[in-house]
């Protein structure tokens, strides 16, 4: 059956760059699940929560992780997942497990790159990670854009 009214003949409408409303939330990873956590916060940037999202545009908003070193990893994932990273000569490659990387200064890194494996892999998964503002501590300097608290379910 055929749609009728006056929206009968419209194509779907997708969001252009100049109209979407970009917000700032706040989540705290303290005892969170690292995949949940990541999961959702992918959902956030890329704007799958609004009834608007358009799966080739940026509709997301900005996501600030705080507490990131507090983050929970389940089963022997502290003691068994490796990070690698490479220095580009000869011999370079270098890897760290998860609970020392955790207990380092750079405990920001396994958040964002957890957050980076769910993105596209393209311009504009690049584009929506820079959206994502990582904090080893509770404090983060984005006061002024008054972002609200973000509880994950």
């Amino acid at each position: 059956m055929a749609a009728t009214g006056p929206r009968a003949n419209r194509p779907t409408r997708s969001a252009r760059p100049g109209e979407v409303e970009r917000r700032w939330v706040v989540v705290d990873a303290d005892g969170v699940v690292l995949g949940r956590l990541a999961s959702e916060v992918a959902a956030r940037l890329r704007g799958k929560h609004r009834p608007l999202y358009t799966p080739h545009a940026d509709t997301g908003d900005f996501v600030v992780v705080v507490n990131a070193e507090k983050v929970r990893l389940t089963g022997r994932k502290p003691q068994q997942k490796t990070y690698y990273r490479h220095s580009g000569w000869a011999g370079g490659l270098r890897s760290v497990t998860a609970d020392k990387l955790l207990a380092s200064p750079h405990a920001d890194r396994v958040v964002r790159h957890a957050v980076r494996g769910m993105l596209p892999k393209n311009s504009l998964g690049r584009k929506l990670l820079r959206k994502l503002k990582v904090y080893v501590g509770p404090d983060h300097p984005h006061q002024a854009q008054q972002p609200e608290e973000w509880k994950l379910g």
